[in-house]
């Protein structure tokens, strides 16, 4: 499902990362079988964010997932609020001039209330607000359901945090090596110009693959990895495939640059879709390597971290899936700033 005939105008993102940093050697000190070696062989990560204390994993491996949210130094409701924050002031605006909070990802804090009613409280405002859960691929579906509504009002704010090390096991190296907190935020309208446009979105599913990637009720994140990454390579590239000659007919045009942004799950991954789509190194942005796989925020984080070297005249592709399976795509077009 394709959505072209609308632009959506991105005004500012913004992002948070907590302080508390795993790296490589950490996970090695937790022996489970893991190596500095291994992990970047594998998946081409050296270092994550938690919320968790270290000593809480060093001496727990986080084998229950309930001790690990009330072990959590940060709320879901405040590391959005942080990256909310962000993303305001970049877009020179206040949280009274938002009109609606959607927010959402791979794990919510709570079944209800949304977490978008959470994060709106907590910036103090009273606004419609709702939560639209598509895991990894949430940011995607967010903005194409957005770019396809009437009525929205000039600002809506869309929030994605991801504290999903609450819920990874430390006593299993597949999915310890790979997961990092990060929260995402991002500013946008339907009729308030800005510099950059969301041009274009795509959304798809495949349920069939609904039990590939799961977080069950109070119990661990799983997946079927080399499945899970057969899916990530070919479907990314289907998505970027597609949008990438509108997009260097684009660039040819304005004399810009064209800039890749896919699902931050693991380097190789990426790496593998970037050469086969012939791009050059420069035009791969990630963050991967120093936050590991951050959920639905990783995408856009990597996006809030490259806003200020965004020029006119450059499209940034972003391609994001996720369990379900779902993914989705969207294409952004840098204009002059706005007066």
């Amino acid at each position: 499902m394709s959505q072209a005939d609308r632009a959506l105008y991105l005004h500012g993102v913004g992002h948070h990362h907590p302080d508390n940093v795993i790296d490589n050697r950490f996970l090695e000190s937790l022996d489970i079988g893991t190596s500095d070696e291994w992990i970047v062989e594998r998946v081409g990560i050296r270092t994550r964010r938690t919320v968790l204390p270290l000593d809480y994993i060093r001496r727990t491996r986080n084998a229950d997932v309930r001790a690990g949210q009330e072990a959590a130094l940060f709320s879901n409701v405040e590391t959005g609020r942080r990256a909310a924050l962000h993303a305001l002031a970049r877009a020179g605006l206040r949280p009274s001039d938002i009109g609606m909070v959607i927010a959402g990802g791979c794990s919510p804090e709570m079944l209800i209330p949304a977490e978008a009613c959470r994060i709106a409280e907590a910036l103090g405002i009273e606004v419609p607000a709702l939560d639209v859960n598509s895991a990894c691929s949430s940011f995607g579906a967010q903005l194409h359901l957005l770019s396809s509504m009437r009525g929205l009002p000039p600002y809506v704010l869309v929030v994605n945090p991801e504290n999903t090390t609450r819920l990874v096991d430390y006593r299993d190296r597949s999915s310890a090596v790979l997961w990092g907190d990060g929260t995402s935020a991002a500013v946008v309208s339907a009729e308030v110009p800005a510099r950059a446009r969301i041009v274009e979105t795509t959304l798809a599913s495949s349920p069939a693959g609904c039990r590939s990637v799961v977080i069950p009720r109070f119990s661990h994140f799983t997946q079927d990895g080399s499945a899970v990454q057969r899916f990530a390579i070919k479907t990314s590239l289907g998505c970027l495939a597609a949008m990438l000659p509108t997009a260097r007919a684009h660039v040819a045009k304005t004399g810009g640059a064209v800039r890749f942004v896919g699902h931050q799950a693991n380097l190789l991954m990426l790496e593998s879709v970037a050469r086969r789509a012939e791009l050059d190194p420069s035009a791969h942005w990630h963050n991967v390597v120093d936050y590991g796989n951050t959920g639905a925020a990783g995408a856009p984080t990597v996006l809030s971290q490259h806003w200020d070297e965004l020029r006119p005249g450059d499209t940034v592709v972003v391609v994001v899936v996720g369990s379900g399976l779902t993914w989705s795509s969207l294409r952004l077009e840098i204009q002059g700033q706005t007066t």
